[in-house]
């Protein structure tokens, strides 16, 4: 994979969603069937023999690479979503982010007790989401919990905010 590619391939966006912030704009990379494979084929080599059985990805973003990535590790895949998008019996959980608070969702018979998940997202600034959903999942009780991001902003320090049992992996790091 090369990652200089990759990274020359992101869109940045100043002052997106508000003031202040330099946005990271993956879907740049979507759009490149040669990146999309990359990007396919090398989070498909971090978790081919971690046993996962459920890939969920983190709305919105998290829906593009996550389904992929459980097809290749023939796992299913469950999407977290924002409060009010999901039409059967919920878990949910508040959490703060950079720009405001915000409330995370996912079905309460997505997962079943002891199965290896893998929370996916596009990218891990100060963690608020990444810390929400893992804590919405351990209410299933499964078994281990990866976690995998395509950028991480390391200045941010958003690993602090996840719980130390969790492996996290990130293709892509920015030191600002």
């Amino acid at each position: 994979m090369d990652i200089e590619r990759i990274k020359k391939a992101i869109r940045n966006v100043p002052d997106f969603p508000i003031p202040g912030i330099q946005f990271k704009d993956v879907t740049t990379l979507f759009k490149d069937a040669q990146i999309l494979r990359e990007l396919s084929d090398g989070l498909h080599e971090m978790y081919r023999d971690k046993g996962i059985t459920k890939v969920l990805g983190i709305e919105s973003r998290g829906f593009i690479m996550g389904p992929l990535l459980a097809e290749r590790l023939h796992a299913g895949f469950v999407p977290i979503r924002k409060s009010g998008k999901l039409p059967a019996e919920v878990y949910a959980e508040r959490y703060n982010k950079e720009y405001g608070t915000d409330e995370i969702q996912v079905h309460r018979d997505a997962i079943s007790e002891g199965e290896i998940v893998l929370l996916h997202d596009d990218l891990l600034a100060t963690g608020g989401t990444m810390a929400a959903s893992v804590n919405l999942i351990r209410k299933f009780k499964p078994g281990k919990i990866y976690v995998n991001f395509l950028i991480e902003l390391l200045e941010l320090k958003g690993r602090e905010a996840i719980a130390e049992d969790v492996e996290i992996e990130t293709l892509i790091k920015y030191p600002r």
